[in-house]
């Protein structure tokens, strides 16, 4: 009798602890966004539909069981720089994690990012999964090459290079049509939910010739994980403070005038800009020159798509002030701007505008500025001829001129940390 009641008891308490622990589903999502592209567009494809149904999964699960972790899981395909590739990645992972945080109102907390670079493992999964021809011989090259081979502190060969030469590029060219796409900008998600404890109450009441009641109360707190496979681009990613750019007009490069340039990000969009140009070519005997040196300092405000991801980027508008001073002659009447003789002070045109332009990236470090300056100006110069081996002054005149002040193509070179940071619902990201 005592082994029989014993026997019921334990199948009761295995029976409650299977419906418990129940298993965790597995749910794969996917985002596309144009090639090379770093903003997330909701609207290329289908992508709206897809984010918004991640986000309601995770608010769905949310009813029922407490989020302990987002696990974001970053790569890319493996025909780009590694550096870059690797750069990719990051971005992604933290432009995954604001994503998120701006839909849910997550903490930092919640999220851990792990940044692959070149996705080998998926990869290498792919390839598993596939009736590819030389199939056996690419996995052997994916499971068995390093990264890279090195001798003697010598780079010898790599996993990349094998396969790029494996049946004369016709693997690495079936790869790259039919694997690499899916493996660009892509993330993979782990999300671990701790249940909210469940309490379930078992009563089992025997009758055989003695009355047994056994009540038993089961506590048991389980845990789902979902796995979610989401490919998207960073819209957001973390910064540091300091942001500075570097760069020269071409516009007065071609015309024989050497300038440099600086630039300060401010935040928010804002920066501090300041130019400097100085040109003294000279030829007495052909009564040639072409003296023109000056500056302006302006500031900036950065605006648009661009501007949300990367410094210096983008649309903008600003305000400035300039100085210059001037000496031209072509061989015959010359114009010499401000008092000869004096001081930058004394022969200075002096003038401020408001300027328009836009900036784009044509690489990681590299931006090509277009702006153009409409303002006004003002200053004294005077006209001089070249007679017996003098310079005979002329007139005096003032200039007053209202119009463009100021054009440039500038090649900018960005230092620092590029990338913009935002605040969300979440947090500091």
């Amino acid at each position: 009798m005592k082994k029989f009641i014993f026997i019921i008891v334990l199948g009761c308490l295995a029976w409650g602890k299977s419906k418990a622990y129940e298993s965790g589903e597995r749910n794969r999502y996917r985002v596309y966004f144009p090639t090379a592209s770093i903003i997330l567009n909701p609207v290329f494809k289908e992508n709206k539909v897809t984010l918004d149904s991640l986000v309601i999964h995770i608010q769905n699960k949310q009813k029922n069981a407490k989020l302990r972790r987002i696990r974001i899981t970053s790569g890319a395909s493996p025909e780009g720089r590694t550096s870059h590739n690797k750069w990719l990645s990051q971005n992604r992972g933290e432009s995954l994690q604001a994503y998120l945080q701006e839909k849910l109102a997550l903490p930092d907390s919640s999220f851990t990012i792990e940044s692959r670079g070149q996705d080998w493992e998926e990869l290498t999964q792919m390839v598993e999964l596939s009736n590819m021809t030389h199939r056996n011989e690419a996995l052997r090259i994916l499971r068995e090459t390093p990264e890279w081979v090195v001798r003697n502190g010598v780079v010898q060969d790599s996993r990349k290079r094998q396969l790029m030469r494996l049946k004369g590029g016709s693997v690495w060219q079936y790869m790259l049509h039919n694997f690499f796409p899916e493996l660009r900008n892509s993330s993979i998600i782990d999300c671990e939910f701790d249940s909210i404890p469940v309490v379930r109450k078992d009563t089992l009441i025997l009758e055989k010739t003695d009355t047994v009641v056994l009540r038993d109360t089961i506590r048991i707190t389980e845990t789902v994980r979902d796995t979610i496979i989401i490919k998207t681009e960073p819209t957001v990613v973390k910064e540091r403070n300091f942001g500075m750019a570097v760069k020269s007009n071409l516009l007065y490069d071609a015309c024989l005038i050497p300038n440099i340039g600086a630039e300060f990000y401010l935040g928010k969009g804002w920066s501090l800009n300041a130019d400097w140009m100085y040109s003294w070519w000279k030829n007495d005997r052909r009564h040639l020159y072409w003296r023109i040196y000056g500056g302006d300092l302006g500031i900036r405000k950065y605006f648009g798509k661009s501007a949300q991801t990367r410094k210096f980027t983008g649309h903008h508008i600003g305000i400035y002030g300039q100085v210059l001073t001037y000496d031209f002659e072509l061989g015959g009447r010359g114009y010499i701007g401000g008092i000869p003789g004096g001081s930058i002070f004394d022969k200075a045109h002096y003038g401020g505008g408001l300027e328009y332009g836009y900036s784009k990236a044509i690489s990681r470090r590299l931006n090509l500025d277009f702006s153009l300056g409409v303002g006004y100006l003002e200053g004294v110069y005077y006209e001089y001829l070249p007679i017996d081996d003098h310079y005979v002054w002329q007139a005096t005149k003032k200039q007053q001129w209202i119009g463009p002040t100021k054009a440039e193509i500038t090649l900018v070179w960005l230092l620092g940390n590029t990338k913009i940071n935002r605040r969300t619902k979440g947090g500091k990201q």
